[in-house]
């Protein structure tokens, strides 16, 4: 774990200044690029991807019940550094939905499989929450296919029964009773301040959640919230101790899922790892302070400093 100098025992205080008012549609977040929305055959599974830049390959992944579009007010300015992938994990978004479990190997093999069939060796693998813990095990079972990780939020490390309970109600209600207040409602639970939840980011997730086979991929998904499945899937002192590429562990002061002491906690159990703790953030420091994620973020994948 990195010294307290580079933020490992302290808040990196990052605010974000803004000089003029702030976009927050999603779409003016990638108007002004090249960006390519498309699908990959991951091994037979239509996998949705947001492309754009070119360079070194960054992977970035959603958390439980999201989608790509969690990333889209990052995209444009990594895509000057790296040729990014942001993409609807296995049962996730539009993305193809197996009709079984998906517990963390499931999301793993199909991680493997989306990057053989980009046509790369290694790639740098960012993820948030679910997609945290997706890609820390990635790295300690594949660490040959890993450049740069970031651990942004990463489930995986607890098992808390409230919010276990409470991400599970909220989701399965999103979608078994289609309505825009409740997917509005499992939104907020992210942020530190609900009115970043706009009109557009219920629409995008709306449309999500109103797919056909929705429902029965969401109680799928939400296996992972049963504490004998979640147990058999948390991450390990040992698989964390494989971990051989480089290492930034993100968290936030306002995190609903887990606080600061299990960030540091999952920084001292990788090997070497940064940790930087972003203030006036919930659970999607990406987008709720895009200007000083990106910072923090691109710096670390160009240049291995937090």
């Amino acid at each position: 774990m990195a010294s307290a100098a580079a933020g490992a025992s302290t808040p990196h205080n990052a605010q974000a200044s803004t000089t003029q008012p702030e976009l927050r549609s999603l779409w003016s977040a990638i108007a002004g690029g090249d960006v390519h929305l498309h699908y990959i055959d991951a091994k037979g599974v239509k996998t949705r991807v947001l492309e754009a830049g070119e360079g070194p390959v960054l992977i970035l992944l959603h958390g439980v019940s999201g989608h790509l579009e969690a990333y889209h007010r990052n995209i444009l300015a990594h895509a000057k550094h790296f040729r990014v992938f942001a993409v609807d994990m296995l049962g996730h978004g539009f993305t193809d939905k197996p009709d079984r479990d998906y517990e963390i190997m499931d999301y793993v093999e199909h991680l493997r499989d989306l990057i053989d069939a980009i046509g790369v060796v290694k790639a740098h693998i960012s993820g948030e929450s679910l997609g945290g813990w997706v890609a820390a095990r990635f790295a300690a079972t594949y660490p040959e296919r890993v450049d740069r990780l970031v651990l942004n939020t990463a489930g995986g490390m607890i098992a808390d029964p409230k919010v276990m309970e409470r991400l599970k109600t909220l989701s399965l209600a999103a979608v078994r009773s289609p309505d825009r207040e409740a997917t509005r409602k499992r939104l907020e639970f992210l942020m530190l301040d609900p009115t970043i939840v706009t009109e557009d980011l219920v629409e995008a997730r709306f449309a999500c959640f109103r797919r056909p086979g929705m429902v029965e991929a969401m109680e799928r998904i939400m296996c992972l919230q049963e504490p004998d499945i979640r147990q058999r899937n948390m991450l390990t002192e040992e698989e964390l101790g494989r971990i051989t590429a480089e290492t930034l562990v993100l968290w936030t002061t306002h995190d609903p899922t887990a606080s600061v002491e299990v960030g540091q906690r999952l920084s001292h159990l990788v090997k070497g790892s940064k940790f930087v703790v972003m203030e006036n953030c919930g659970h999607w420091p990406q987008y709720e302070d895009p200007e000083t994620f990106d910072r923090i973020h691109i710096n670390f994948l160009l240049n291995g400093a937090a």
